[in-house]
């Protein structure tokens, strides 16, 4: 399913969150301190979420409207 990064900002959080985690490929995924940041490739952009490996959830999620051509 593609769906633009607009209509894809507009969903609420959880939404997004199941998205990118259903449906995104892993580009790469790096841990530094108490997180880890992986970086998900989803339609036409790119997804980064970040996790806090302490408290064993999601700390943060940054959308990105570039896509960089990686293959999955």
């Amino acid at each position: 399913m593609d769906i633009s990064y607009y209509d894809f900002k507009n969903l609420p959080d959880n939404i997004q969150y199941e998205m990118v985690k259903n449906m995104g490929c892993i580009v790469s995924d790096k841990a530094v301190n108490d997180l880890q940041y992986v970086l998900y490739e989803l339609s036409n952009f790119t997804v980064e979420i970040v996790y806090d490996l302490k408290r064993n959830k999601m700390a943060a999620m940054n959308i990105f409207h570039i896509r960089n051509s990686y293959v999955c």
